[in-house]
């Protein structure tokens, strides 16, 4: 484990003044309590930024509208699972027993979020600029061009255009509640449209599918009552 772990620093191209963040940051709840998830909520906020941040840089002439398009094609579950995959996650993540057995480290949703954790573990340990410096390189490989506006649209990008163009504020997603042991749980998440006084709820098997889960209910909602 120490060897991989070594070798993942390497290929992150950050030497970890605390190794103990690195190691909380691969590791899953099902594996110990001190786990990468609070990790995971801040590195969310880090990679955002930076990949806003790498848009506004590249694509100059594009919209607001579109580069949040975009943006949520760069950051979607499926692109940071490649990434991750390319980085070697699958062989240093540290899983229970049970989640080892049902293939957990192959499973996109735990290793999309355990590189999140690791973005969240460079911020905290050298600061920003070494974290937005980290998704620059990490998404050096990914194409990233003007027509990705046309992708389709998940529930939580269609969520987030629709209260734009309405002059909404975002919505806001909170994890209320976690069902089943841990390498089989369900995350019980609450969408919020503060403006229009609306909460929704939505369940998935992981904190990203819940999430859009949620999305998914709210834009029905919307689209039902509001016009």
């Amino acid at each position: 484990m120490a060897d991989g772990l070594t070798a993942l620093q390497d290929r992150l191209q950050h030497q970890f003044s605390d190794p103990a963040l690195l190691v909380r940051a691969v590791t899953h709840r099902s594996f110990a309590s001190d786990h990468n998830e609070r990790l995971e909520f801040l590195g969310d906020s880090v990679l955002n930024l930076s990949v806003a941040d790498l848009l506004f840089q590249r694509l100059s002439a594009l919209p607001e509208g579109d580069l949040s398009r975009i943006r949520a094609n760069l950051v979607k579950q499926d692109t940071l699972h490649q990434i991750a995959v390319e980085l070697g996650l699958p062989e240093v993540v540290r899983l229970g027993e049970g989640e080892v057995r049902s293939g957990g480290s192959r499973r996109p949703s735990i290793l999309a979020d355990a590189l999140e954790a690791l973005i969240g573990a460079v911020y905290l340990d050298a600061g920003y600029p070494a974290a937005q410096a980290l998704v620059h390189r990490l998404f050096q490989s990914v194409e990233i061009n003007p027509q990705m506006e046309a992708s389709a649209k998940d529930a939580k990008t269609e969520l987030q255009e629709w209260l734009q163009a309405r002059k909404y504020k975002l919505p806001l997603y909170r994890v209320v509640g976690t069902l089943g042991a841990a390498h089989r749980q369900t995350f019980d998440v609450e969408c919020e449209v503060s403006d229009l006084n609306l909460n929704e709820r939505g369940i998935g098997s992981s904190r990203r599918a819940g999430e859009q889960a949620a999305a998914a209910a709210m834009l029905q909602v919307l689209k039902t009552r509001v016009h």
